[in-house]
Protein backbone atom coordinates (compact mmCIF):
# COMPACT_ATOMS: atom_id res chain seq x y z
CA UNK A 1 0.00 0.00 0.00
CA UNK A 2 2.87 2.38 0.85
CA UNK A 3 4.45 1.71 -2.56
CA UNK A 4 1.17 2.51 -4.32
CA UNK A 5 0.75 5.73 -2.34
CA UNK A 6 4.31 6.83 -3.17
CA UNK A 7 3.77 6.10 -6.86
CA UNK A 8 0.53 8.08 -6.80
CA UNK A 9 2.30 11.03 -5.13
CA UNK A 10 5.07 10.96 -7.75
CA UNK A 11 2.49 10.85 -10.55
CA UNK A 12 0.77 13.92 -9.14
CA UNK A 13 3.99 15.82 -8.50
CA UNK A 14 6.23 14.94 -11.47
CA UNK A 15 5.51 14.92 -15.18
CA UNK A 16 8.76 13.00 -15.88
CA UNK A 17 10.85 10.81 -13.59
CA UNK A 18 13.97 8.94 -14.63
CA UNK A 19 16.06 6.51 -12.58
CA UNK A 20 19.52 5.25 -13.61
CA UNK A 21 18.72 5.60 -17.33
CA UNK A 22 21.13 4.02 -19.80
CA UNK A 23 20.92 3.91 -23.60
CA UNK A 24 23.47 2.63 -26.09
CA UNK A 25 23.52 2.54 -29.87
CA UNK A 26 25.52 -0.11 -31.73
CA UNK A 27 26.15 -0.57 -35.42
CA UNK A 28 28.35 -2.84 -37.49
CA UNK A 29 31.94 -1.60 -37.88
CA UNK A 30 31.32 1.32 -35.49
CA UNK A 31 32.09 1.71 -31.79
CA UNK A 32 29.15 1.56 -29.39
CA UNK A 33 27.81 5.00 -28.51
CA UNK A 34 26.78 5.39 -24.85
CA UNK A 35 24.16 8.10 -25.33
CA UNK A 36 22.90 8.02 -21.71
CA UNK A 37 25.00 6.81 -18.79
CA UNK A 38 22.93 6.35 -15.63
CA UNK A 39 21.03 9.64 -15.37
CA UNK A 40 18.28 10.26 -12.79
CA UNK A 41 15.96 13.26 -12.56
CA UNK A 42 12.45 14.50 -11.66
CA UNK A 43 10.66 17.26 -13.57
CA UNK A 44 7.67 18.85 -11.79
CA UNK A 45 4.30 19.26 -13.47
CA UNK A 46 3.31 22.58 -14.97
CA UNK A 47 6.83 23.93 -15.53
CA UNK A 48 8.97 24.84 -18.50
CA UNK A 49 12.19 22.80 -18.33
CA UNK A 50 15.22 22.86 -20.63
CA UNK A 51 17.86 20.33 -21.68
CA UNK A 52 21.21 21.91 -22.58
CA UNK A 53 24.63 20.52 -23.38
CA UNK A 54 27.23 20.10 -26.12
CA UNK A 55 26.70 17.97 -29.23
CA UNK A 56 26.45 14.30 -28.27
CA UNK A 57 25.33 15.06 -24.71
CA UNK A 58 22.24 12.82 -25.06
CA UNK A 59 19.52 15.49 -25.21
CA UNK A 60 17.67 14.15 -28.27
CA UNK A 61 17.97 10.57 -26.98
CA UNK A 62 16.33 11.56 -23.69
CA UNK A 63 13.49 13.36 -25.46
CA UNK A 64 12.88 10.35 -27.73
CA UNK A 65 12.79 8.09 -24.66
CA UNK A 66 10.24 10.43 -23.07
CA UNK A 67 8.15 10.27 -26.26
CA UNK A 68 8.07 6.46 -26.06
CA UNK A 69 9.94 6.16 -29.37
CA UNK A 70 12.99 4.50 -27.78
CA UNK A 71 13.24 2.13 -24.81
CA UNK A 72 15.96 2.46 -22.15
CA UNK A 73 18.61 -0.27 -22.11
CA UNK A 74 18.63 -0.05 -18.33
CA UNK A 75 16.77 1.92 -15.66
CA UNK A 76 13.23 3.27 -15.64
CA UNK A 77 11.37 6.29 -17.01
CA UNK A 78 7.83 7.33 -16.19
CA UNK A 79 5.95 9.96 -18.18
CA UNK A 80 2.62 11.22 -16.82
CA UNK A 81 3.03 8.47 -14.21
CA UNK A 82 3.16 5.80 -16.95
CA UNK A 83 6.14 3.46 -17.41
CA UNK A 84 7.53 3.96 -20.91
CA UNK A 85 8.47 0.26 -21.22
CA UNK A 86 5.00 -1.01 -20.41
CA UNK A 87 2.64 1.46 -22.10
CA UNK A 88 4.43 3.65 -24.70
CA UNK A 89 1.26 4.08 -26.77
CA UNK A 90 -0.66 5.46 -23.79
CA UNK A 91 2.07 8.08 -23.39
CA UNK A 92 2.04 8.97 -27.10
CA UNK A 93 -1.74 9.47 -26.94
CA UNK A 94 -1.33 12.14 -24.25
CA UNK A 95 1.78 14.10 -25.28
CA UNK A 96 2.86 16.37 -28.12
CA UNK A 97 6.29 15.81 -29.66
CA UNK A 98 8.01 18.17 -32.09
CA UNK A 99 11.35 16.79 -33.37
CA UNK A 100 14.15 18.91 -34.81
CA UNK A 101 12.89 18.38 -38.34
CA UNK A 102 9.13 18.42 -37.92
CA UNK A 103 7.37 16.63 -40.76
CA UNK A 104 5.31 19.29 -42.49
CA UNK A 105 4.00 18.41 -45.95
CA UNK A 106 5.25 21.28 -48.08
CA UNK A 107 2.85 20.65 -50.99
CA UNK A 108 -0.13 20.89 -48.60
CA UNK A 109 -1.58 24.17 -47.31
CA UNK A 110 -1.48 25.31 -43.69
CA UNK A 111 -5.07 24.14 -43.24
CA UNK A 112 -4.43 20.80 -44.93
CA UNK A 113 -1.43 20.13 -42.68
CA UNK A 114 -3.56 20.82 -39.61
CA UNK A 115 -6.35 18.57 -40.90
CA UNK A 116 -3.88 15.77 -41.62
CA UNK A 117 -2.48 15.79 -38.08
CA UNK A 118 -5.97 16.08 -36.60
CA UNK A 119 -6.98 12.98 -38.63
CA UNK A 120 -3.90 11.08 -37.46
CA UNK A 121 -4.71 11.84 -33.82
CA UNK A 122 -8.45 11.21 -34.09
CA UNK A 123 -9.50 14.78 -33.25
CA UNK A 124 -13.27 15.12 -33.69
CA UNK A 125 -15.02 17.79 -35.74
CA UNK A 126 -16.35 19.44 -32.56
CA UNK A 127 -12.84 19.53 -31.05
CA UNK A 128 -11.43 21.02 -34.28
CA UNK A 129 -14.06 23.76 -34.32
CA UNK A 130 -12.89 24.83 -30.88
CA UNK A 131 -9.16 24.15 -31.30
CA UNK A 132 -8.34 25.55 -34.76
CA UNK A 133 -9.28 29.20 -34.08
CA UNK A 134 -7.21 29.14 -30.87
CA UNK A 135 -4.18 27.71 -32.65
CA UNK A 136 -4.42 30.08 -35.59
CA UNK A 137 -4.78 33.10 -33.31
CA UNK A 138 -1.93 31.95 -31.08
CA UNK A 139 0.47 31.44 -34.01
CA UNK A 140 -0.81 34.42 -36.10
CA UNK A 141 -1.34 32.07 -39.06
CA UNK A 142 -5.05 32.79 -39.54
CA UNK A 143 -4.36 34.85 -42.69
CA UNK A 144 -2.26 32.09 -44.25
CA UNK A 145 -4.46 29.00 -44.03
CA UNK A 146 -4.52 28.60 -47.83
CA UNK A 147 -0.77 29.10 -48.31
CA UNK A 148 1.37 26.03 -49.07
CA UNK A 149 3.64 25.07 -46.19
CA UNK A 150 6.60 25.09 -48.59
CA UNK A 151 6.02 28.80 -49.22
CA UNK A 152 6.20 29.79 -45.55
CA UNK A 153 9.26 31.41 -43.96
CA UNK A 154 11.33 29.35 -41.53
CA UNK A 155 9.70 30.97 -38.51
CA UNK A 156 6.19 30.40 -39.86
CA UNK A 157 6.98 26.75 -40.56
CA UNK A 158 8.08 26.29 -36.95
CA UNK A 159 4.86 27.91 -35.72
CA UNK A 160 2.79 25.66 -37.99
CA UNK A 161 4.72 22.64 -36.71
CA UNK A 162 3.92 23.70 -33.15
CA UNK A 163 0.23 24.17 -34.04
CA UNK A 164 0.12 20.65 -35.53
CA UNK A 165 1.75 19.28 -32.37
CA UNK A 166 -0.86 21.03 -30.19
CA UNK A 167 -3.87 19.97 -32.26
CA UNK A 168 -5.03 17.48 -29.62
CA UNK A 169 -4.34 19.46 -26.38
CA UNK A 170 -1.45 17.40 -24.95
CA UNK A 171 -0.63 17.21 -21.25
CA UNK A 172 3.12 17.32 -21.95
CA UNK A 173 4.92 19.05 -24.81
CA UNK A 174 8.35 17.75 -25.91
CA UNK A 175 10.31 20.14 -28.15
CA UNK A 176 13.68 19.19 -29.63
CA UNK A 177 15.52 22.46 -30.48
CA UNK A 178 12.39 24.18 -31.85
CA UNK A 179 14.14 27.49 -32.60
CA UNK A 180 17.17 26.25 -34.57
CA UNK A 181 17.50 28.19 -37.84
CA UNK A 182 14.86 30.72 -36.75
CA UNK A 183 15.55 34.45 -36.78
CA UNK A 184 15.34 36.51 -33.54
CA UNK A 185 11.90 37.97 -34.32
CA UNK A 186 10.37 34.56 -35.03
CA UNK A 187 12.19 33.08 -32.04
CA UNK A 188 10.65 35.72 -29.78
CA UNK A 189 7.19 34.94 -31.19
CA UNK A 190 7.65 31.20 -30.61
CA UNK A 191 8.69 31.86 -27.04
CA UNK A 192 5.64 34.02 -26.42
CA UNK A 193 3.47 31.08 -27.51
CA UNK A 194 5.32 28.54 -25.34
CA UNK A 195 5.28 30.76 -22.25
CA UNK A 196 1.58 31.49 -22.77
CA UNK A 197 0.85 27.74 -22.86
CA UNK A 198 2.73 27.20 -19.58
CA UNK A 199 1.32 30.29 -17.87
CA UNK A 200 -2.33 30.21 -18.97
CA UNK A 201 -2.97 26.48 -19.47
CA UNK A 202 -0.56 24.90 -17.01
CA UNK A 203 1.04 22.86 -19.80
CA UNK A 204 4.26 21.04 -18.92
CA UNK A 205 7.07 21.56 -21.45
CA UNK A 206 10.47 19.91 -21.82
CA UNK A 207 12.65 21.39 -24.56
CA UNK A 208 16.23 21.06 -25.72
CA UNK A 209 17.92 24.21 -26.97
CA UNK A 210 21.25 25.46 -28.31
CA UNK A 211 20.37 29.01 -27.12
CA UNK A 212 21.48 29.48 -23.53
CA UNK A 213 19.42 32.66 -23.16
CA UNK A 214 16.34 30.48 -23.79
CA UNK A 215 17.36 28.07 -21.03
CA UNK A 216 17.71 31.06 -18.70
CA UNK A 217 13.95 31.68 -19.09
CA UNK A 218 13.04 28.19 -17.83
CA UNK A 219 12.10 27.15 -14.30
CA UNK A 220 14.36 24.08 -14.38
CA UNK A 221 17.47 23.31 -16.47
CA UNK A 222 19.12 19.92 -16.91
CA UNK A 223 22.76 20.29 -17.99
CA UNK A 224 24.05 17.21 -19.83
CA UNK A 225 27.48 16.18 -21.08
CA UNK A 226 28.57 12.93 -22.75
CA UNK A 227 25.43 11.10 -21.64
CA UNK A 228 25.64 12.22 -18.03
CA UNK A 229 23.55 14.70 -16.05
CA UNK A 230 25.89 17.28 -14.54
CA UNK A 231 23.19 19.14 -12.65
CA UNK A 232 19.47 19.94 -12.47
CA UNK A 233 18.60 23.29 -10.95
CA UNK A 234 17.07 26.69 -11.62
CA UNK A 235 19.09 28.99 -13.94
CA UNK A 236 20.06 31.42 -11.17
CA UNK A 237 21.61 28.65 -9.08
CA UNK A 238 23.58 27.37 -12.08
CA UNK A 239 24.82 30.92 -12.79
CA UNK A 240 26.44 30.93 -9.33
CA UNK A 241 28.93 28.32 -10.54
CA UNK A 242 30.82 31.33 -11.97
CA UNK A 243 30.39 33.65 -8.96
CA UNK A 244 33.26 36.16 -8.41
CA UNK A 245 34.99 35.10 -11.65
CA UNK A 246 33.10 37.04 -14.36
CA UNK A 247 34.44 40.33 -15.76
CA UNK A 248 33.84 42.74 -18.62
CA UNK A 249 36.84 44.23 -20.43
CA UNK A 250 36.82 47.38 -22.58
CA UNK A 251 39.57 47.17 -25.25
CA UNK A 252 42.31 49.79 -25.26
CA UNK A 253 42.23 52.47 -27.98
CA UNK A 254 44.60 50.55 -30.28
CA UNK A 255 42.82 47.20 -29.73
CA UNK A 256 39.57 45.54 -30.83
CA UNK A 257 37.06 43.39 -28.97
CA UNK A 258 37.63 40.52 -31.41
CA UNK A 259 41.42 40.58 -30.95
CA UNK A 260 41.07 40.85 -27.16
CA UNK A 261 38.66 37.91 -27.10
CA UNK A 262 41.06 35.79 -29.17
CA UNK A 263 43.93 36.50 -26.74
CA UNK A 264 41.75 35.65 -23.75
CA UNK A 265 40.62 32.36 -25.32
CA UNK A 266 44.29 31.47 -25.85
CA UNK A 267 45.04 32.10 -22.16
CA UNK A 268 45.00 28.86 -20.10
CA UNK A 269 43.61 30.74 -17.11
CA UNK A 270 40.41 31.71 -18.96
CA UNK A 271 37.29 29.51 -18.97
CA UNK A 272 35.42 31.48 -21.63
CA UNK A 273 35.40 34.83 -23.45
CA UNK A 274 32.74 36.31 -25.73
CA UNK A 275 32.25 39.74 -27.35
CA UNK A 276 29.44 41.75 -25.78
CA UNK A 277 28.34 45.18 -27.03
CA UNK A 278 31.84 46.29 -28.02
CA UNK A 279 33.42 44.79 -24.91
CA UNK A 280 34.53 41.27 -23.96
CA UNK A 281 32.88 39.24 -21.22
CA UNK A 282 35.21 36.63 -19.74
CA UNK A 283 35.40 34.04 -16.96
CA UNK A 284 38.61 33.22 -15.08
CA UNK A 285 39.57 29.80 -13.69
CA UNK A 286 40.16 31.38 -10.26
CA UNK A 287 38.64 34.35 -8.48
CA UNK A 288 41.83 36.46 -8.32
CA UNK A 289 43.71 35.35 -11.42
CA UNK A 290 46.07 37.99 -12.87
CA UNK A 291 45.52 38.31 -16.65
CA UNK A 292 47.05 41.80 -17.00
CA UNK A 293 49.46 40.71 -19.73
CA UNK A 294 46.64 39.27 -21.85
CA UNK A 295 44.41 42.33 -21.39
CA UNK A 296 47.10 44.70 -22.77
CA UNK A 297 45.69 47.84 -21.21
CA UNK A 298 41.97 46.97 -21.38
CA UNK A 299 39.79 48.38 -18.63
CA UNK A 300 38.20 45.68 -16.47
CA UNK A 301 35.15 45.56 -14.20
CA UNK A 302 33.57 42.68 -12.30
CA UNK A 303 30.01 41.78 -13.32
CA UNK A 304 27.14 39.54 -12.19
CA UNK A 305 27.28 36.01 -13.64
CA UNK A 306 24.46 34.89 -15.93
CA UNK A 307 23.30 31.39 -16.83
CA UNK A 308 25.70 31.08 -19.77
CA UNK A 309 28.65 31.88 -17.49
CA UNK A 310 27.58 29.15 -15.06
CA UNK A 311 26.99 26.67 -17.88
CA UNK A 312 30.44 27.22 -19.44
CA UNK A 313 32.12 26.98 -16.01
CA UNK A 314 30.30 23.74 -15.19
CA UNK A 315 31.21 22.17 -18.51
CA UNK A 316 34.84 23.21 -18.16
CA UNK A 317 34.96 21.37 -14.81
CA UNK A 318 33.77 18.14 -16.47
CA UNK A 319 35.53 18.34 -19.81
CA UNK A 320 39.11 17.90 -20.97
CA UNK A 321 38.42 19.89 -24.15
CA UNK A 322 40.80 22.77 -24.80
CA UNK A 323 39.99 26.05 -26.49
CA UNK A 324 40.15 25.82 -30.28
CA UNK A 325 43.50 26.60 -31.80
CA UNK A 326 43.79 29.34 -34.38
CA UNK A 327 44.18 28.29 -38.03
CA UNK A 328 47.54 28.88 -39.67
CA UNK A 329 47.35 29.31 -43.43
CA UNK A 330 50.07 27.90 -45.68
CA UNK A 331 49.70 30.88 -48.02
CA UNK A 332 47.94 33.96 -46.61
CA UNK A 333 46.27 36.12 -49.30
CA UNK A 334 48.29 39.07 -50.53
CA UNK A 335 46.75 42.31 -49.36
CA UNK A 336 46.73 45.85 -50.70
CA UNK A 337 45.79 48.81 -48.50
CA UNK A 338 41.99 49.24 -48.39
CA UNK A 339 41.60 46.63 -51.14
CA UNK A 340 37.92 46.06 -52.01
CA UNK A 341 37.33 42.32 -52.57
CA UNK A 342 33.54 42.34 -52.97
CA UNK A 343 31.56 45.20 -54.50
CA UNK A 344 27.78 45.12 -54.91
CA UNK A 345 25.81 47.95 -56.55
CA UNK A 346 22.02 48.06 -56.98
CA UNK A 347 21.83 44.26 -56.94
CA UNK A 348 18.41 42.84 -57.88
CA UNK A 349 17.07 39.30 -58.08
CA UNK A 350 13.51 38.55 -59.18
CA UNK A 351 11.66 35.24 -59.26
CA UNK A 352 8.78 35.98 -61.61
CA UNK A 353 6.85 38.87 -60.09
CA UNK A 354 8.54 38.42 -56.68
CA UNK A 355 11.60 40.55 -55.90
CA UNK A 356 13.80 38.66 -53.44
CA UNK A 357 16.70 41.15 -53.50
CA UNK A 358 15.79 44.78 -54.16
CA UNK A 359 18.63 47.18 -55.18
CA UNK A 360 21.12 46.50 -52.40
CA UNK A 361 24.66 47.90 -52.33
CA UNK A 362 27.69 47.24 -50.13
CA UNK A 363 31.47 46.69 -50.36
CA UNK A 364 33.78 44.42 -48.36
CA UNK A 365 37.51 44.95 -47.93
CA UNK A 366 40.32 42.40 -47.70
CA UNK A 367 40.45 40.69 -44.30
CA UNK A 368 37.06 41.98 -43.15
CA UNK A 369 34.35 39.88 -41.53
CA UNK A 370 31.09 41.16 -43.01
CA UNK A 371 27.75 40.00 -41.59
CA UNK A 372 24.52 39.72 -43.57
CA UNK A 373 21.71 39.62 -41.02
CA UNK A 374 17.97 39.44 -41.46
CA UNK A 375 14.78 37.55 -40.65
CA UNK A 376 13.92 34.32 -42.46
CA UNK A 377 13.04 35.20 -46.06
CA UNK A 378 14.92 38.54 -45.99
CA UNK A 379 17.01 37.70 -49.08
CA UNK A 380 20.30 36.70 -47.39
CA UNK A 381 20.70 33.27 -48.97
CA UNK A 382 19.64 34.59 -52.40
CA UNK A 383 22.33 37.29 -52.10
CA UNK A 384 24.84 34.64 -51.06
CA UNK A 385 24.06 32.47 -54.04
CA UNK A 386 24.51 35.39 -56.43
CA UNK A 387 27.84 36.33 -54.83
CA UNK A 388 29.03 32.73 -55.18
CA UNK A 389 28.06 32.63 -58.85
CA UNK A 390 25.38 29.99 -58.21
CA UNK A 391 22.52 32.30 -59.23
CA UNK A 392 22.33 34.99 -61.90
CA UNK A 393 21.44 38.52 -60.88
CA UNK A 394 18.41 40.15 -62.49
CA UNK A 395 20.01 43.58 -62.32
CA UNK A 396 22.84 45.64 -60.87
CA UNK A 397 26.55 44.83 -60.73
CA UNK A 398 28.65 42.63 -58.50
CA UNK A 399 32.33 41.81 -58.56
CA UNK A 400 34.27 39.29 -56.48
CA UNK A 401 38.07 39.33 -56.30
CA UNK A 402 38.14 41.58 -59.37
CA UNK A 403 35.91 39.31 -61.49
CA UNK A 404 32.55 40.54 -62.81
CA UNK A 405 30.10 37.85 -61.71
CA UNK A 406 27.64 38.70 -64.46
CA UNK A 407 30.26 37.75 -67.06
CA UNK A 408 32.95 35.59 -65.44
CA UNK A 409 31.38 33.40 -62.76
CA UNK A 410 33.86 30.53 -63.27
CA UNK A 411 36.83 32.89 -62.82
CA UNK A 412 35.35 34.28 -59.59
CA UNK A 413 34.66 30.82 -58.12
CA UNK A 414 38.38 30.02 -58.12
CA UNK A 415 38.85 32.67 -55.42
CA UNK A 416 36.08 31.67 -53.01
CA UNK A 417 35.07 28.95 -50.59
CA UNK A 418 31.49 28.25 -49.51
CA UNK A 419 30.08 26.54 -46.43
CA UNK A 420 26.36 25.86 -46.85
CA UNK A 421 23.70 26.16 -44.16
CA UNK A 422 23.19 22.38 -44.12
CA UNK A 423 25.99 19.82 -44.16
CA UNK A 424 26.57 19.30 -47.87
CA UNK A 425 29.46 16.84 -48.01
CA UNK A 426 29.08 13.09 -48.62
CA UNK A 427 27.77 11.40 -45.44
CA UNK A 428 28.82 7.87 -46.43
CA UNK A 429 32.45 8.97 -46.98
CA UNK A 430 34.95 9.62 -44.20
CA UNK A 431 36.43 13.09 -43.57
CA UNK A 432 39.64 11.99 -45.29
CA UNK A 433 37.73 10.71 -48.35
CA UNK A 434 35.63 13.88 -48.53
CA UNK A 435 38.74 16.05 -48.41
CA UNK A 436 40.46 13.95 -51.05
CA UNK A 437 37.43 14.20 -53.32
CA UNK A 438 37.12 17.99 -52.99
CA UNK A 439 40.86 18.51 -53.37
CA UNK A 440 40.65 16.67 -56.71
CA UNK A 441 37.56 18.69 -57.69
CA UNK A 442 39.55 21.89 -57.05
CA UNK A 443 42.26 20.64 -59.41
CA UNK A 444 44.87 19.80 -56.77
CA UNK A 445 47.23 17.02 -57.79
CA UNK A 446 50.17 14.98 -56.46
CA UNK A 447 52.15 16.42 -53.55
CA UNK A 448 49.96 19.54 -53.35
CA UNK A 449 46.83 17.35 -53.10
CA UNK A 450 48.34 15.30 -50.25
CA UNK A 451 49.68 18.38 -48.46
CA UNK A 452 46.36 20.22 -48.50
CA UNK A 453 44.39 17.21 -47.23
CA UNK A 454 46.94 16.75 -44.41
CA UNK A 455 46.71 20.49 -43.63
CA UNK A 456 42.91 20.34 -43.28
CA UNK A 457 42.98 17.22 -41.07
CA UNK A 458 45.57 18.87 -38.82
CA UNK A 459 44.24 22.43 -38.65
CA UNK A 460 40.64 21.38 -38.01
CA UNK A 461 41.57 18.63 -35.53
CA UNK A 462 39.93 15.86 -37.56
CA UNK A 463 42.62 13.17 -37.24
CA UNK A 464 40.80 11.22 -34.49
CA UNK A 465 37.80 10.66 -36.77
CA UNK A 466 39.53 10.90 -40.15
CA UNK A 467 38.37 7.47 -41.33
CA UNK A 468 34.91 7.23 -39.73
CA UNK A 469 31.77 7.71 -41.89
CA UNK A 470 30.64 11.36 -41.73
CA UNK A 471 27.07 10.31 -40.93
CA UNK A 472 28.32 9.01 -37.56
CA UNK A 473 30.08 12.23 -36.56
CA UNK A 474 28.76 14.89 -34.14
CA UNK A 475 27.71 18.24 -35.58
CA UNK A 476 30.90 19.98 -34.44
CA UNK A 477 33.06 17.59 -36.49
CA UNK A 478 30.87 18.05 -39.56
CA UNK A 479 31.11 21.82 -39.23
CA UNK A 480 34.91 21.70 -39.03
CA UNK A 481 35.08 19.30 -41.98
CA UNK A 482 32.88 21.55 -44.14
CA UNK A 483 35.13 24.53 -43.44
CA UNK A 484 38.27 22.51 -44.07
CA UNK A 485 36.91 21.39 -47.45
CA UNK A 486 36.00 24.98 -48.36
CA UNK A 487 39.60 26.13 -47.68
CA UNK A 488 41.47 23.37 -49.51
CA UNK A 489 42.14 25.53 -52.59
CA UNK A 490 43.29 28.48 -50.43
CA UNK A 491 40.54 30.94 -51.41
CA UNK A 492 40.76 34.67 -50.78
CA UNK A 493 37.09 34.86 -49.82
CA UNK A 494 34.98 32.59 -47.59
CA UNK A 495 31.17 32.53 -47.59
CA UNK A 496 29.49 31.04 -44.50
CA UNK A 497 25.70 30.58 -44.62
CA UNK A 498 24.43 30.14 -41.04
CA UNK A 499 27.38 27.85 -40.26
CA UNK A 500 26.67 27.58 -36.51
CA UNK A 501 22.93 26.85 -36.76
CA UNK A 502 22.19 24.22 -34.10
CA UNK A 503 25.81 24.15 -32.85
CA UNK A 504 26.45 24.06 -29.11
CA UNK A 505 28.25 26.96 -27.36
CA UNK A 506 31.62 25.17 -27.30
CA UNK A 507 31.47 24.49 -31.05
CA UNK A 508 30.46 28.11 -31.74
CA UNK A 509 33.41 29.49 -29.72
CA UNK A 510 35.82 27.18 -31.57
CA UNK A 511 34.35 28.12 -34.94
CA UNK A 512 34.74 31.86 -34.37
CA UNK A 513 38.27 31.48 -33.00
CA UNK A 514 39.21 29.98 -36.36
CA UNK A 515 37.33 32.63 -38.34
CA UNK A 516 39.09 35.41 -36.43
CA UNK A 517 42.45 33.83 -37.27
CA UNK A 518 41.52 33.58 -40.95
CA UNK A 519 40.54 37.26 -41.10
CA UNK A 520 43.75 38.27 -39.31
CA UNK A 521 45.69 36.50 -42.07
CA UNK A 522 43.86 38.34 -44.86
CA UNK A 523 40.95 36.03 -45.74
CA UNK A 524 37.74 37.99 -46.37
CA UNK A 525 34.68 36.44 -44.69
CA UNK A 526 31.00 37.05 -45.43
CA UNK A 527 28.68 35.32 -42.98
CA UNK A 528 24.98 35.02 -42.20
CA UNK A 529 23.83 34.06 -38.70
CA UNK A 530 20.75 34.04 -36.48
CA UNK A 531 22.90 34.17 -33.32
CA UNK A 532 23.01 37.93 -32.82
CA UNK A 533 25.83 37.60 -30.30
CA UNK A 534 27.95 36.36 -33.22
CA UNK A 535 27.33 39.60 -35.11
CA UNK A 536 29.69 41.23 -32.58
CA UNK A 537 32.58 39.38 -34.26
CA UNK A 538 31.91 41.22 -37.53
CA UNK A 539 33.77 44.35 -38.60
CA UNK A 540 30.63 45.58 -40.36
CA UNK A 541 27.03 44.41 -40.71
CA UNK A 542 24.12 44.88 -43.10
CA UNK A 543 20.58 44.11 -41.88
CA UNK A 544 18.14 43.05 -44.61
CA UNK A 545 14.40 42.57 -44.65
CA UNK A 546 12.10 42.22 -47.63
CA UNK A 547 15.14 42.22 -49.91
CA UNK A 548 16.23 45.74 -48.83
CA UNK A 549 19.07 46.89 -46.58
CA UNK A 550 17.61 48.55 -43.47
CA UNK A 551 20.87 49.43 -41.72
CA UNK A 552 24.58 49.09 -42.42
CA UNK A 553 27.74 49.80 -40.40
CA UNK A 554 29.87 48.55 -37.51
CA UNK A 555 28.16 46.70 -34.63
CA UNK A 556 28.37 49.93 -32.59
CA UNK A 557 26.74 51.86 -35.48
CA UNK A 558 23.89 49.32 -35.58
CA UNK A 559 23.31 49.50 -31.83
CA UNK A 560 23.28 53.32 -32.00
CA UNK A 561 20.82 53.27 -34.90
CA UNK A 562 18.48 51.20 -32.74
CA UNK A 563 18.26 54.23 -30.51
CA UNK A 564 20.00 53.26 -27.29
CA UNK A 565 23.49 53.64 -25.88
CA UNK A 566 25.84 51.50 -27.99
CA UNK A 567 27.55 50.19 -24.87
CA UNK A 568 24.34 48.89 -23.30
CA UNK A 569 22.18 47.75 -26.19
CA UNK A 570 22.39 44.06 -27.09
CA UNK A 571 22.75 43.24 -30.78
CA UNK A 572 19.67 41.01 -30.66
CA UNK A 573 17.49 43.80 -29.30
CA UNK A 574 18.98 46.26 -31.81
CA UNK A 575 18.18 43.85 -34.65
CA UNK A 576 14.59 43.35 -33.45
CA UNK A 577 14.04 47.10 -32.99
CA UNK A 578 15.39 48.01 -36.46
CA UNK A 579 13.36 45.33 -38.28
CA UNK A 580 10.17 45.98 -36.29
CA UNK A 581 10.45 49.74 -36.89
CA UNK A 582 10.91 49.26 -40.64
CA UNK A 583 7.94 46.88 -40.82
CA UNK A 584 5.78 49.33 -38.89
CA UNK A 585 6.69 52.11 -41.35
CA UNK A 586 5.83 49.84 -44.27
CA UNK A 587 2.49 48.87 -42.73
CA UNK A 588 1.66 52.52 -42.08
Amino acid sequence: MLQQATASTNQAQYILSGRDLHKQFSAKDRPTVHALQGISFDIPRGVLAALVGPDGAGKTTLIRLAAGLLMPAQGSLTVLGIDTREHPQQIQDRIGYMPQRFGLYEDLSVQENLDLYADLHGVSAAQRAQRYPELMSMTALERFTDRLAGQLSGGMKQKLGLACTLVRSPELLLLDEPTVGVDPLSRRELWQIIEQLVRDRGLSVLMSTAYLDEAERCAQVLVMHEGKLLTQDDPHAIAQQAAHRVFVASPAANDTARALQARLLDDEGIVDAVPEAGQVRFITQQAHLDVTATLQGAGVAATTPNFEDGFMTLLKQHSDAEHAHAITLDKPPRSAVNEVVVEVRDLVRRFGSFTAVDHISFAVQRGEIFGLLGPNGAGKTTTFRMLCGLLKASGGTLSVAGADLRRGRAQARQHLGYVAQKFSLYPSLSPRENLQFFASAYGLRGAQHRARVAWALDQFELQAAADAPCMALPGGYKQRLAMGAALLHEPDLLFLDEPTSGADPFARRAFWRRITALADQGVTVIVTTHFMQEAEYCDRIAILDGGKILAQGTPADIRREAGTSAALHSMEQAFIDIVARARARLAA
